[in-house]
């Protein structure tokens, strides 16, 4: 038995019954279903959106869960899934893209195969290589500000590069709102990690979704965010002032990524500097690219940074 036909026979009544109890209407046409990954990077778990009626689109089918698998499958019972739109190359939302795709025999659409920001440095390593669906290979890689048409919809894929480098926002124009993947979230910022991401895209990415006409994003985890302009200047601020505090500290004398993460997340659960190290990284590599730092020895966490 395949992968897939495992995953589908266990949606049995039970696991139906409990999609119907979780599938909710979030939006005209557009249905949700919360993945059971729940965790300090996922929020309650994985957003896997459903569009139209009938023959519909699924953004993001989520991690390889058989139940949440299952929840779609059952979500969708009686209609046709015809696309697969998936926002970037990270397992919790790619995860189950395979064998809903063999169930479905859908359409499957994203920015291409995973990829990194920038290359790695000798000796370098990637914290979240293991994060990275790095077998994904999509049906059609969709350029920036193409449109994909469907029974009763239409989606433009919007380039939304920073949190990943393959990542990807769909508009759905005709219901005001952007499927915003892990770029926008309400409940948390969202994690930028060279050499995975880049700052510099990110916030670029940012004044991308800025200038859309639409008001409501629908993440990839978490509630939606009802005011997207005002989410997204919150995040533009916060991340300014992260920079301003990594300036403030480099003049005080701070070389490393240890020596700023210490001092600017001194209040922070010291189980979570690891990943704000790679965040002030990002920063950093930004702030070097734009001439405002330089950096010297070995690459990524390790380097010594000073004011240029």
């Amino acid at each position: 038995m395949s992968e897939s036909d495992h995953q589908a026979s266990a949606m049995t009544e039970s696991s139906a019954e409990a999609a119907a109890a979780g599938l909710r209407t979030i939006a005209p046409g557009v249905r949700r279903i919360v993945a059971p990954n729940a965790g300090p990077f996922t929020a309650d778990g994985t957003n896997t959106y459903l569009v139209g009626s009938g023959h519909v689109a699924v953004i993001d089918p989520g991690p390889d869960l058989p139940a949440h698998l299952a929840a779609i499958l059952a979500a969708v019972a009686g209609e046709t899934v015809t696309h697969i739109f998936l926002t970037h190359t990270h397992r919790d939302h790619s995860g189950a893209l395979a064998a809903l795709a063999d169930a479905t025999g859908a359409t499957v659409l994203s920015g291409g195969p995973h990829r990194l920001a920038r290359p790695l440095a000798p000796g370098e390593g990637n914290p979240f290589e293991e994060a990275g669906d790095a077998g994904h290979v999509p049906d059609r890689t969709l350029a920036d500000g193409e449109q994909v048409t469907g029974d009763g919809w239409m989606i433009e894929a919007l380039a939304t590069p920073g949190h990943a480098a393959n990542h990807l926002a769909f508009a759905l124009p005709a219901a005001g709102l952007i499927f915003s993947g892990d770029h926008v979230m309400g409940w948390a910022t969202s994690i930028v990690a060279p050499p995975d991401g880049a700052m510099g895209d990110y916030m670029a990415s940012l004044d991308r979704l800025e200038a859309r006409p639409e008001a409501r994003l629908l993440p990839g985890h978490g509630a939606p965010v009802e005011d997207a302009r005002a989410r997204i200047a919150t995040l533009r601020r916060h991340r300014q002032g992260r920079e301003a505090a990594i300036l403030a500290r480099l003049s005080a004398g701070d070389r490393t990524v240890t020596e700023l993460v210490t001092a600017i997340y001194r209040d922070t659960d010291p189980r979570l500097h690891a990943a704000a190290g790679l965040s002030v990284l990002a920063h950093l590599e930004d702030l070097v690219g734009r001439g405002l730092v330089t950096q010297a020895g070995p690459p990524g966490v390790g380097g010594r940074f000073a004011p240029a």
